[in-house]
């Protein structure tokens, strides 16, 4: 897809990040995967995220983020899949490249490993990144990979592929400032974790659109919860919050990796198990199942 073209397309609705299905003993649950990726290729995103945050990225091997981008490219059907993207140096080049071969249409490249790094060490790496690969790049700007508005005029007028800017720091002086310097040169993404939370403040800022987590098992107030941010409806977005992401947030909250199970947990309580979380994080007890389960029960239409 040219660039032009998938940049519109990413901006033009929600985008959410599929959860990747595991069998019991933690290997990839392929047949799942395809389930899954089929039934949310149903509804009307703007593209999907294979291997992301909310799927498990960061436990995959990069075999296993080919092997999952590959399932989801075929089972999308006309769905833009964006995959996973990231690690060291060395292995972020040689994945974007072994991507971009099993036809994603463009990746996300989330923060390399462990350490923190100056602006010109980013720009070096995320310029490597992009100059490896024909298809479209988005930076994923969060913990230990933040680029200031200067580093990303630099990526994007030496990189043409670069098409997005994702934002996962809640900086929103530092969103507002991209969004003002860099205009229409890129697609702006919300990325915060239940980004539901923050996309009035977001969308002030100029970011028209978000990854929702919510929308892996819930995708019609996912998308109803989208369209009200999009036309300001306040009242409507009041009542979301109030009924839903405020005490949804309570039980994302209490252990450190629940921002990624609760999703998990929010399928199997549909009847979608997607299976276990890995190591080193972990599933909802039952009680904390319990806790969740009326939350759905008055959200979540027959799966």
């Amino acid at each position: 897809m040219e660039f032009e073209a998938l940049k519109s397309r990413v901006g033009s609705g929600l985008l959410s990040f599929p959860v990747t299905t595991f069998h019991d003993n933690y290997d990839f649950d392929e047949d799942r995967y395809r389930q899954h990726i089929e039934w949310l290729s149903s509804y009307d995103a703007a593209a999907l995220f294979a291997a992301g945050g909310t799927g498990e990225f960061f436990s995959l091997t990069p075999g296993e983020v080919v092997r999952v981008v590959r399932a989801a490219k075929q089972a999308a059907g006309d769905m833009p899949i964006i995959a996973g993207c990231g690690y060291g140096h060395g292995i972020a080049v040689e994945l974007a490249q072994a991507v971009e071969k099993e036809g994603a249409d463009a990746m996300l490249l989330l923060p390399h490993y462990l350490v923190g790094a100056p602006q010109e060490g980013l720009f070096a790496h995320i310029k490597a990144v992009c100059d490896a690969v024909k298809i479209g790049v988005i930076i994923y700007n969060r913990d230990n990979c933040v680029v200031r508005t200067d580093t990303l005029q630099a990526l994007a007028d030496a990189c043409p592929n670069l098409i997005g800017f994702k934002d996962g720091t809640g900086d929103i002086g530092l969103v507002r400032q991209i969004c003002a310097t860099l205009g229409d040169r890129l697609v702006y993404i919300g990325g915060m974790p239940t980004h539901e939370l923050y996309a009035e403040a977001y969308d002030a800022a100029g970011v028209s659109t978000y990854s929702s987590a919510v929308f892996n098992f819930i995708p019609e107030m996912a998308l109803s919860f989208y369209q009200a941010i999009r036309r300001q409806d306040k009242a409507a977005i009041q009542s979301y919050l109030e009924d839903f992401f405020f005490p949804y947030s309570v039980v994302r909250d209490l252990k450190p990796g629940y921002p990624v199970s609760i999703v998990k947990a929010g399928l199997k309580l549909i009847g979608r198990d997607p299976g276990p979380m890995r190591p080193p994080l972990t599933d909802l007890t039952a009680a904390e199942l319990d806790m969740l389960r009326p939350l759905l029960e008055r959200h979540a239409k027959a799966a």
